[in-house]
């Protein structure tokens, strides 16, 4: 869609031209102003004539009805009509079929991609969970969006370094050691894993704060007890850097289970840790320059003229804080990578703490500062409950992969019970579920999380989508190969459908462009959407005409090429048997 686009638009610009407009409007903002109408009555494209009204100088209906007949004879139109100061065209269905199905064919798995990042770098920031507590719904976000944001520029081009930033640095190891040694042993560890630390930092924060529901008194003692080993591990005490050390191993294992199952691979893995040693340069350029004041014994950076609360740089006893860490490791990452975009992926609680350091490396000189970009996401409840590690208030994304994997299980037991590697397709389709049901929603939207919802297989979903995909593959199977050197289009269905294969590049590029993988979701549902009306309403094999049956292959082909593009994009996997 996007070169017949052009070609409208640049016919459109000359007839601008033709009208006596006192300046070109080029062919490239004409493109931006043409939109899609909300309904199919008014046609594929529509061009509202109200904003040209003022520079030509004449009413909108008689700019609409004048450019109408400059599109006359444009091969990718069928129809251009005047109504209300809109000029209305409808695209051609065979110029679609002969060029989207070309197109779709020489591009292959390039399909619906561009090289737009070549040469450029883009350096993303996402998962990033803390050390020695277990992955819970509420990282899913950080964890797919960051990903699909990475496969989608990697898609256009731009060379992509995905690091995991973990949490391996802070009080809470302090805590963590003070249980081992208070509670647990190495056995108890080593069989139990990462769950085990869970329950050892629950019973700690449990013992510090108390819990009354429990009957525990609260026992301050343990939390001083916590801060001293804390202080042990930063002054390299041997014993508390190997248990440290011994409680990533174990995590990292752990990870590696959720990121194989979800299809994600990192490059780096440098977390908080590793920029220990990096903060005090950037502290002293802040006191060389004059930008950090005390206040309260606090070393902050004033940001009052930007209308934001100050950024504290240094607590009163002189430790560094989240945003000394982040500037230290984005003028790492701009040394190590030279990034043209730096994205970081969180939630959205914490946009303050980002504009507010982003803010402090441009008062630092760092001119690269207009590179760094926050995506922020809505926060995750289960069933209005908010999800708190501490108090053991989670639903771990281990526990939902399973129960979705066990749903798919038992419907393919029931409807394909001689289906090969079922264990494999289980996999792919119960995580895809819980995966494609996160990313169906907006980005920056909350989500309540209901696992009826997530498990529907009914519906636009997951299961529905890679069903489909699934569907195209047993065409291709029966379909074999359909000798055929003339393509016809015969039924609206078939227009329709190519109209939204056309529109895959534009997808790709709107969801690079605001950040947003639900751009790829909701199309992917469109795609499935029109192909099962049009392999519903339309015969295929059975097709009686030979030109009629292969356009309709071919078709096919061009969806599941389509969806084979697109469902990486979105951490899905496809199958070709379900």
């Amino acid at each position: 869609m996007q070169t017949i686009k052009k070609m409208i638009a640049e016919k459109l610009s000359e007839g601008i031209a033709a009208l006596g407009a006192p300046a070109t409007l080029p062919a490239e903002e004409l493109i931006g102003m043409l939109e899609y109408p909300p309904d199919e009555g008014m046609g594929d494209l529509a061009l509202p004539c109200f904003k040209l009204s003022r520079t030509l100088r004449r009413a909108p209906v008689q700019i609409a009805a004048a450019l109408c007949e400059c599109l006359q004879g444009l091969d990718p139109v069928e129809k251009a009509e005047a109504v209300n100061g809109y000029l209305n065209i409808t695209i051609s269905g065979q110029y679609l079929l002969q060029h989207v199905l070309s197109e779709v064919k020489a591009k292959g798995d390039r399909y619906g991609g561009s090289d737009v990042g070549k040469g450029k770098r883009v350096v993303l920031d996402y998962s990033s969970p803390n050390v020695a507590k277990p992955f819970h719904i509420g990282h899913l976000g950080t964890t797919v969006i960051g990903h699909s944001l990475k496969k989608l520029h990697e898609f256009v081009g731009y060379d992509c370094v995905g690091i995991n930033y973990l949490g391996d640095w802070g009080t809470q190891f302090g805590k963590l050691i003070v249980a081992y040694k208070k509670w647990g042993n190495r056995e108890m560890i080593e069989q139990g894993g990462i769950d085990k630390l869970v329950e050892l930092y629950v019973k700690i924060n449990n013992a510090i704060s108390g819990n009354e529901e429990k009957g525990i008194p609260a026992d301050p003692a343990l939390g001083d007890a916590a801060r001293a080993e804390f202080h042990k591990l930063e002054l390299g005490d041997e014993e508390n850097l190997s248990l440290w050390r011994w409680f990533i191993e174990i995590s990292l294992a752990e990870y590696e289970k959720t990121y194989k199952q979800l299809g994600i691979t990192f490059d780096s893995y440098k977390g908080e840790s590793f920029y220990t040693d990096k903060m005090p340069a950037q502290v002293q350029k802040l006191r060389d320059m004059g930008l950090l004041k005390i206040d309260d014994g606090a070393s902050i950076v004033d940001l009052e003229a930007y209308n934001m609360p100050p950024c504290l740089i240094l607590k009163r006893d002189g430790s560094t804080l989240y945003p000394t860490r982040d500037i230290a490791a984005a003028v790492y990452r701009k040394n190590e990578y030279n990034f043209d975009k730096a994205i970081y992926v969180t939630s959205n609680g914490q946009s303050l703490h980002f504009a507010q350091w982003f803010k402090v490396v441009e008062m630092m000189g760092y001119e690269w500062f207009d590179q760094l970009i926050h995506v922020p996401y809505g926060t995750v409840s289960i069933n209005g409950a908010k999800l708190a590690t501490r108090t053991g208030n989670v639903v771990l994304l281990k526990d939902l992969f399973k129960a979705a994997i066990e749903e798919v299980s038992h419907i393919m037991e029931e409807k394909n019970p001689d289906l090969e590697n079922k264990a494999e397709v289980a996999e792919a389709v119960g995580v895809g579920a819980i995966v494609f049901y996160y990313l169906s929603n907006s980005r920056i939207k909350d989500i309540n999380f209901v696992m009826e919802d997530a498990l529907n297989f009914d519906g636009n979903t997951g299961p529905y989508a890679q069903y489909t995909y699934a569907r195209t593959c047993a065409v291709l199977r029966k379909a074999g190969e359909q000798a055929c050197d003339r393509l016809t289009v015969t039924a609206p269905e078939e227009v329709a459908l190519l109209k939204v294969l056309s529109r895959f590049p534009e997808k790709v590029e709107n969801a690079i462009a605001d950040y947003e993988p639900s751009v790829i979701t909701r199309y992917i549902l469109d795609v499935a959407a029109a192909f099962n009306r049009f392999y519903h309403n339309c015969k295929i094999l059975s097709a009686e005409d030979a030109a009629v049956r292969a356009t309709r292959v071919e078709i096919v082909r061009a969806v599941n090429q389509v969806l084979a593009n697109a469902f990486p994009l979105i951490c899905m996997k496809k199958m070709e048997k379900i």
